[in-house]
């Protein structure tokens, strides 16, 4: 295989992969956000900003929610940083673990389970956001929400973009080994 030729592969696998790791990132994000909307609307009623204001609060704390329009941008920007920070999280780490690779569906779940730990756990408790009771519809509506918009959406998106890569490598070698012994 030239030099020219390998380059050339490289280029495609670097553009697939940022490819899936867009489409992931885009697909959990507005789904995971899409989900909190329609959840705030039903239950709470009222103005959307202040969803988003209160995501911003996690960074700028009770302030956020009398900063009105630019509050609530900036609270839906932090919320797709945050989903892209765990479809990198998840991009990285899914070759390293084969247990990843026999159901993506169950992955998902998974990976969804870790991320909410994670952020009701770590990030929110560090974090400016006020303080929520524990509601046990609410607390098991926002678990079903990041395990199905944002764990099962990452895991096949991701998962299939390696399956894939996964059969090129293979192949490629197989390529190469009979190269080298012919």
């Amino acid at each position: 295989m030239s030099e020219q030729e390998t380059e050339s592969r490289s280029d495609i696998r670097r553009r697939s992969a940022l490819k899936a790791i867009f489409a992931a990132w885009l697909v959990a994000a507005t789904l995971d956000i899409t989900a909190a909307t329609l959840n705030y609307l039903f239950t709470q009623g009222g103005r959307l900003t202040i969803l988003y204001q209160f995501i911003a609060s996690g960074v700028f704390g009770r302030s956020a929610f009398s900063g009105g329009l630019l509050m609530a941008i900036l609270g839906l920007l932090f919320h797709y940083t945050i989903a892209l920070i765990w479809t990198l999280i998840f991009y990285f780490v899914y070759p390293r673990l084969m247990a990843f690779h026999r159901n993506r569906f169950v992955t998902g779940i998974i990976y969804g389970l870790v991320v909410w730990t994670a952020m009701n756990l770590v990030v929110l408790p560090l974090s400016g956001v006020p303080h929520i009771p524990f509601r046990p519809v609410q607390t098991t509506l926002a678990v079903l929400y990041v395990v199905f918009c944002i764990g099962v959406p990452i895991s096949v998106i991701v998962g299939k973009y390696y399956s894939v890569e996964f059969a090129d490598r293979s192949q490629a070698e197989i390529d190469n080994e009979t190269l080298t012994h012919s």
